[in-house]
């Protein structure tokens, strides 16, 4: 069985010299905030603090399903994504670490107010994937910097997670004989070693 840790691993090198701080600390890349100091650093469990407001955790959890939604497989709410969110930014992110993605959050929840007239967490998915595009094009305050920080979150928190190494890819351990000839109609799912 693969750990999340292992898995971290692997996808250091998806990202390459762009890679957000904290997962390439907790990847084993780099040293936690804490540890030089001889802090420990918890692995499992919650998070050591609380890194976010509670709608900001609610904005955070509903974006984080519009990056991955649900389909045929479960999204990232299932695979507890929003809570790897929270427990990398508490236990691994230096306070300059989470800036982007405190303010990035604080900048759609103003806007969605604004454009919308609703809280952020009460968006409609359209108006969410709106003010995720305003993000990505860098149109809202640290919003290139907050949107690369935070796809990269959901998408290693996802493929880290048990359903995103078993329900959306297929963990082979040790994958099967080699068969050069075999159909590419065939294939099923990306499989992760």
């Amino acid at each position: 069985m693969i750990d999340r840790r292992t898995a971290l691993a692997g996808v250091v090198g998806m990202f390459g010299s762009a890679l957000f701080a904290p997962i390439a600390r907790a990847a084993g890349v780099g040293q936690a905030p804490g540890a030089a100091a001889g802090i420990p650093v918890i692995s499992e469990g919650p998070p050591s603090v609380a890194v976010f407001t509670a709608p900001q955790r609610a904005l955070m959890t509903a974006l984080s399903e519009r990056v991955l939604p649900t389909t045929d497989t479960p999204g990232a709410i299932a695979a507890g994504v929003p809570a790897y969110i929270e427990k990398l930014l508490a236990d691994w992110a230096a306070p300059a670490d989470r800036a982007p993605i405190l303010g990035g959050l604080d900048a759609i929840e103003a806007r969605c107010v604004k454009d919308y007239k609703v809280p952020g967490a009460r968006a409609t998915a359209a108006q969410h994937d709106a003010l995720l595009t305003l993000a990505m094009n860098d149109q809202l305050p640290s919003g290139g910097v907050f949107f690369e920080a935070f796809r990269q979150l959901v998408i290693t928190g996802y493929y880290t997670s048990e359903i995103g190494m078993t329900q959306e890819r297929e963990y082979l351990p040790v994958p099967g004989e080699y068969n050069g000839a075999f159909p590419y109609s065939q294939v099923n799912k990306v499989y992760s070693a």
